[in-house]
Order: structure tokens, then C-alpha cells, then sequence
């Protein structure tokens, strides 16, 4: 006879009720299918364990021993099922997302903290990177989602429409432009103008070339710092920063954040999802859902379920 699990567990329970009887009940089975799946049981392994008496059913030593070592096995192997079951639903794991622009603030902040409240056990792994690197991440594996804006080359896999988010400037407050409502474009012709190598820098800086064509070379100070350390840089008053509105959460003393206009408003660009149809991570499924849930895709364009 194979011993299986179910019969483990009345052994169990009755050891646990000391009467058979009881014990039925609490498991919602015959006394008559207990008592005989558990000599059954005993025959199995060719020990005793259980002493039957008028007064009721107690274990053998050998019986308790066996059942207190069954005991942990059951809950070990009951706890590693959960853990695979929740796995497998994108409830635990780790999720790696690549990051095209700051967080601080905003859309993609307010899904992580959603996702955060909804998936606790699921570790976040963020990359930092430009499109071609992240299209790359996405490529081989290394990545499973990406946060970018929409990019002009080509990608054939799966994309799913999100945000937008403004450009924004940030300026000292003692600079002329930092009195204004808003800045257009043309009023950053010939201004220092801090630009980061890396990430949405380059995107910047050729959209700030487009607006300026007319104005003739532009004084453009390219960095390979972070962050932190480029907004150090115009509170210092060595130029304007440009970035996108999802950086605004870091304050400065000395610096206002200003929307940068085109002749129809704020300049926005809009971000999209992109990751693999085949990417088999199971914890990018519910990331996926939340984002549809938050933005869902009203533009008709490809996001196959």
C-alpha cells in the first residue's frame, strides 16, 4: 500500500481527539472508513500506533514519535506548496524593472506603492538606463518591464500605452526665468542648460535643439552625474535643468520647478510599458494588470491579453 498524505493527517487528527468518533466527525468521514484507513495505515508501515480501548484511542510511543516527525514534515511540505502556489500567481518573487526616468513623484510612483500595498512579498529590482540599453535589458532577460517614453525605433513586441509627464525646468530662484508662470522654449536660447548623459538626457537635449534650431549653437553642459547631484548643480546657479515632472519630488531651497511651453502648452511626453511576450516571470502578470487597471488602453493599439 502507498502511504499517502490524507491518511497521515486522520492519523493526526486522531491522535489529537484521542476517540475515533470524534475524530469522524472533525474530518466529516465515517468512523467506520477512519478506523479502517488507519490499520491500514499501521499494517503499511508494520507498526502499532494506536492503543484501542473501551475508553478511547491513545498513541503508542512509537506512535508519537512517528507522528511528531509527520507532523513537521506535513507542515513543511503544506508551507513549500503555498510558496510554489503564490509563486506561480505573481505573489512573490522579484519583479525587474527598467526605469527610464526619475520616480520620485507621480504615475509610476503611485503604481509602485499600489503594487507595494497589494503584492508586499514581491521584491522590486529597478535598472536605470537609456532606450537602447533597456530594449536590450528587455532582450535578454534582464529586465521584464520596462517604463519608457515612447520611442521612435522599432519594437515588435508587446507595448502598452500609460502616461504622460510635462518637461520641466528647474531654476535658481534668482534667475530672471524663475518669476515667470511658465517658460517657452525659446526664452532658454543661449542659457547654460544642464543635460544628464544618461537616461532621458539625450531625448531632452534633442528636443531642446529642435525648439532652438533658429537660435543658432546652444550652450549645453552634459553630466554624467545623477539626479541629486545635477539639481546641486542649478541650485548652485551653474545652468537650468531640464527633466521630466516625475523628478519633481526633490525639494531644493533654491530652485523653482517651471513647465516648459511649446505654442499648444505644456510639452508632454507620453510613456508607455514594454516587455516580452514571452518573458515568463510570473510576478509580471499582476504588475501588468494593475497598469491596464490604472491606464487602461483606449487607442486601439497592440496589447494582445
Amino acid at each position: 500500500m502507498a502511504i499517502e498524505f490524507r491518511e497521515l493527517r486522520w492519523a493526526i487528527v486522531a491522535s489529537q481527539h484521542r476517540s475515533l468518533r470524534r475524530a469522524a466527525e472533525a474530518l466529516n468521514i465515517r468512523q467506520s472508513t477512519l478506523s479502517r484507513r488507519l490499520s491500514e495505515l499501521e499494517n503499511a508501515l508494520g507498526a502499532q500506533l494506536f492503543e484501542r480501548t473501551n475508553g478511547g484511542t491513545s498513541l503508542t510511543v512509537a506512535g508519537r514519535e512517528f507522528l511528531a516527525s509527520i507532523r513537521n514534515i506535513l507542515g513543511e511540505t503544506e508551507g513549500a506548496v503555498r510558496r510554489l502556489q503564490a509563486r506561480s500567481r505573481g505573489e512573490n518573487g522579484r519583479l525587474s524593472i527598467g526605469v527610464y526616468a526619475s520616480f520620485l513623484t507621480g504615475n509610476l510612483f503611485a503604481t509602485l506603492v499600489e503594487h507595494h500595498r497589494q503584492h508586499p512579498a514581491v521584491e522590486i529590482h529597478t535598472v536605470d538606463g537609456s532606450h537602447d540599453r533597456l530594449q536590450c535589458a528587455l532582450s535578454d532577460n534582464s529586465v521584464d518591464i520596462a517604463i519608457m517614453t515612447v520611442s521612435r525605433s522599432g519594437w515588435d513586441d508587446r507595448m502598452l500605452p500609460l502616461w504622460s509627464e510635462r518637461v520641466i525646468a528647474a531654476v535658481h530662484t534668482d534667475h530672471p526665468l524663475a518669476n515667470k508662470d511658465f517658460i517657452h522654449w525659446s526664452e532658454l536660447a543661449g542659457e547654460p542648460i544642464l543635460i544628464p548623459q544618461y537616461g532621458p538626457g539625450p531625448e531632452l537635449e534633442r528636443m531642446l535643439i529642435s525648439h532652438l534650431l533658429n537660435y543658432g549653437a546652444q550652450r549645453l553642459i552634459r553630466q554624467e552625474s545623477g539626479l541629486d547631484r545635477l539639481l546641486s548643480l542649478a541650485a548652485a546657479n551653474y545652468g537650468v535643468l531640464l527633466m521630466f515632472e516625475g523628478a519633481t519630488g526633490i525639494r531644493h531651497e533654491s530652485l523653482v520647478y517651471k513647465e516648459v511651453h511649446n505654442g499648444d502648452g505644456p510639452t508632454r511626453l507620453h510613456f508607455a510599458a514594454y516587455w516580452r511576450q514571452v518573458n515568463g516571470n510570473p510576478t509580471l502578470a499582476p504588475f501588468l494588470a494593475l497598469l491596464r487597471q490604472r491606464y487602461p488602453d483606449l487607442s486601439g493599439g497592440r496589447d494582445p491579453e
